[in-house]
């Protein structure tokens, strides 16, 4: 028999990656994403920001160095948005330390049609003259195509960075993370700025051509594309009570000494987080009895109040926590559960994918709604519905009749995602409504740069309670949030000026709180799953919080919605 020589293979010289659409390219060993993708898509519908290889989320300037399958993410992906958006921030920062020497600009919270809200807090807003010069430099940066690089650097020499800055809000958050033996930190560089920014970035500034500054009440508006729209810039609107909450809840983190992530965990370390929970649940209590003596003073003409927001927002506590306070005002509540006037399933509105679209509003039956709310007010017998989501049917619910000796002072509260739509009460006179919006609007930040989403924590709220009240997985609950979210931009947020009055849920110290339950369930969804690029973030940003154990909740928080054990799921008005 001939003998077979065996040699040491070679390396290769080349990998291989296979797109979604099957396509596959061939380049050196040691190509980035980025140089892939360009050869893939050289006229993308949207700017390609990063990418999934083998179902994990990388940079562009990721290296490949074996065969791999790769989905490109672009501007009208959740991840792209967050990339680019915090890759624009970055670069205004950059851009500040040229023209703006010495200002600390703090990023504070978004707004709806695409921006964030930033302030100068050292000295004086802004002027015109300043702004421009600004939005100039950021755009010389763009044109000019400057490299954003990623390095580690010793935690050490981040802090004394910090120090030297004057950015105690990022001393303070780093620190607790020294104490914790990370010893290194992941480090942006772009021209002579450098910092810490919370996720991935683009490659250079040339992917930053979508933006603009525009003066906004005492601070300024850092603007970019919404997804729906990757390459536009949408109308500037003026959303009057949403700047007022905004403001109400950064005087109030002001007033309990949390204005940023590292100041909740040093008030934790100190164990004095006794006092901010009790303290930031009274001025819950203390908006609710003011909504509720508004909706007093307008008794002889407001029957109904309609309670709305988005998913887990905490809109039915809220709506016993005014109930009570009506209560104590001498009102009658009765509560009215929208849920139960949705159609026949087989009558339901199908979405554009040929799904059930349980969030539109023809999914409800308005004119029973009507006929219902009418008869109530009348003081008649009504048979209220009663839907079975297990068979998809209306089925006949209870009798009820508003009491001729309550019915004087008898309020109806409805919960439910229509209650701002002026299409769902159509046959009573304006007057006799009163609209509340609900709706968690954090303004809590890991510090001046890194910005914690209202959305992540709505998300990591319904996450505990399906998994508490549903038996959902996080993986489940994940999935669905997609298809969530498109419904609340299309059934909710264009409705939400509407409002008489708006009631933020956020608490400063919950996710503390939720961390600990979020974590084991974040951390069983499957690591090659479509979910687990989801998980893994917000695994990644609960890190930054300091644990609370749920029994320093009172009983009847809001927070409660979520984690249980609230002494109002027993509670009643009629």
């Amino acid at each position: 028999m001939a003998e077979i020589e065996v040699r040491p293979a070679r390396p290769r010289a080349t990998v291989h990656i296979t797109l979604p659409d099957n396509r596959t390219f061939e380049g050196p060993v040691g190509a980035t994403v980025e140089t892939f993708l360009k050869a893939a898509f050289p006229n993308p519908k949207a700017p390609l920001i990063a990418a999934l290889v083998n179902g994990q989320l990388r940079e562009l300037t990721y290296a490949l160095r074996r065969d791999c399958d790769v989905e490109p993410i672009d501007l009208s992906h959740s991840d792209g948005v967050r990339i680019y958006r915090r890759s624009l921030s970055f670069l205004m920062m950059a851009a500040a330390r040229r023209v703006l020497p010495g200002a600390e600009i703090f990023v504070d919270h978004s707004l709806p049609f695409g921006g964030y809200f930033c302030e100068v807090r050292n000295r004086d807003s802004l002027t015109p003259d300043e702004l421009d010069a600004l939005s100039a430099e950021m755009q010389r940066m763009v044109t000019a195509d400057i490299p954003i690089a990623r390095t580690s650097i010793p935690l050490e020499e981040a802090l004394s960075i910090f120090q030297s800055r004057n950015e105690l809000d990022k001393v303070q958050l780093f620190q607790e993370r020294e104490r914790n033996k990370k010893t290194h930190l992941q480090w942006y560089i772009l021209d002579e700025y450098q910092d810490y920014f919370h996720g991935y970035m683009v490659p250079s500034t040339g992917y930053l051509q979508y933006f603009r500054l525009l003066p906004w009440e005492d601070g300024f508006i850092l603007q970019f594309p919404r997804r729906h729209q990757p390459k536009e810039l949408q109308p500037a609107q003026r959303d009057p009570q949403l700047l007022t909450v905004f403001r109400d809840y950064g005087r109030w983190l002001r007033l309990l000494g949390a204005d940023s992530v590292g100041e909740l965990n040093a008030i934790i370390s100190r164990k004095k987080l006794r006092t901010t929970i009790l303290v930031s649940e009274a001025l819950h209590e203390q908006r609710i009895a003011d909504i509720a003596r508004q909706i007093w003073e307008r008794r002889k003409h407001v029957r109904v109040v309609l309670v709305a927001g988005p998913s887990s927002s905490g809109k039915t506590t809220f709506a016993k926590r005014l109930g009570v306070q009506l209560l104590a005002h001498g009102l009658r509540p009765f509560a009215l559960e929208l849920d139960n006037y949705f159609v026949d399933r087989e009558n339901t509105p199908r979405d554009e994918n040929g799904e059930y679209d349980f969030e539109a509003l023809e999914a409800m039956d308005t004119d029973l709604f009507n006929t219902n709310l009418q008869a109530l007010l009348r003081g008649d017998v009504v048979q209220l519905p009663h839907f079975n989501f297990f068979t998809g049917q209306r089925e006949p619910g209870r009798t009820v009749q508003l009491q001729p000796d309550h019915d004087a002072g008898c309020v109806i509260i409805v919960e439910g995602i229509h209650g701002l739509n002026p299409k769902l009460v159509y046959a009573l006179p304006r007057e006799m409504l009163y609209h509340v919006y609900v709706s968690a609007l954090t303004q809590l930040n890991l510090d001046r740069h890194n910005r914690v989403p209202t959305t992540d924590s709505r998300l990591i709220r319904r996450i505990i309670r399906d998994a508490r009240t549903r038996g959902y997985s996080a993986a489940e609950t994940i999935a669905r949030w997609e298809s969530v979210r498109r419904g609340e931009k299309r059934h909710i947020f264009p409705y939400q000026e509407n409002a008489d009055v708006m009631f933020n849920s956020a608490l400063v110290y919950e996710l503390s709180v939720l961390k600990p339950l979020a974590e084991p369930l974040l951390l069983q969804v499957e690591r090659d799953s479509r979910q687990w690029v989801e998980a893994k973030r917000l695994l990644t940003f609960l890190q930054w919080f300091l644990p609370v154990e749920t029994a320093q909740v009172p009983e009847n928080s809001l927070l409660r919605e979520f984690i249980g054990g609230s002494s109002l799921e027993e509670f009643h008005w009629d």
